[in-house]
């Protein structure tokens, strides 16, 4: 071991995982996974596909979960600048609802992994974000669920963003700090609240 810094954060089953990179005038390399560091941190999951997004600045992708087939989710930029953020669905959690935020960058290099029983989404705050991420459990269409991202109840701190909740998902009247308006997906702007998502479950 040694090759990995993994810090637990406040909410139990999310983990900040810093890899060690060894950096000259040349450039730098790193590992951005290995089973064996992993495994002896403690961290046993099994990774069976990989995924790569693109976006531009303003875009917000979120807050999905998967209903029948979770995901854990190994995350990362490798260009640009994101805020990401998972949510606690976990029934039965004592932190059910409630919300971590990490800010990932491609300078930083910090990944994030969020288990199983996780919402998930984040911000772009660079002009481009390029985002990889590991998960679990294979793509099954039609599983996707999701979750308002400005949801007062869950309360994120979305950095730099402002604007006024309106009683909806809607993205309309948003803006990062520098105009720069906020951008979702036609589906992320239906999503309801946790509470009205899942109170009849």
């Amino acid at each position: 071991m040694g090759q990995i810094k993994v810090t637990p954060c406040d909410i139990k089953g999310l983990y900040i995982i810093e890899p060690t990179v060894h950096g000259d005038n040349r450039g730098y390399f790193m590992e951005t996974y290995n089973q064996k560091d992993m495994h002896e941190a403690g961290l046993d999951m099994v990774f069976v596909q990989d995924n790569q997004s693109c976006s531009t600045k303003g875009v917000l992708r979120g807050l999905h979960f998967q209903k029948e087939f979770p995901q854990g989710k190994l995350v990362r930029v490798i260009k640009g600048r994101v805020f990401d953020v998972a949510v606690d669905l976990r029934a039965g959690s004592e932190t059910y609802g409630k919300w971590f935020g990490v800010e990932l960058t491609e300078e930083n290099k910090k990944q994030f992994y969020i288990s199983e029983g996780f919402a998930h989404g984040f911000l772009v705050l660079s002009d481009v974000a390029e985002f990889c991420y590991k998960v679990t459990d294979f793509y099954h269409p039609g599983d996707e669920g999701g979750l308002a991202w400005n949801d007062p109840s869950i309360g994120i701190e979305w950095p730099e963003l402002t604007g006024t909740y309106n009683g909806s998902a809607s993205d309309e009247g948003y803006t990062l700090s520098d105009g720069t308006k906020l951008n979702l997906s036609d589906k992320d702007k239906l999503w309801d609240t946790l509470e009205n998502t899942f109170k009849f479950n």
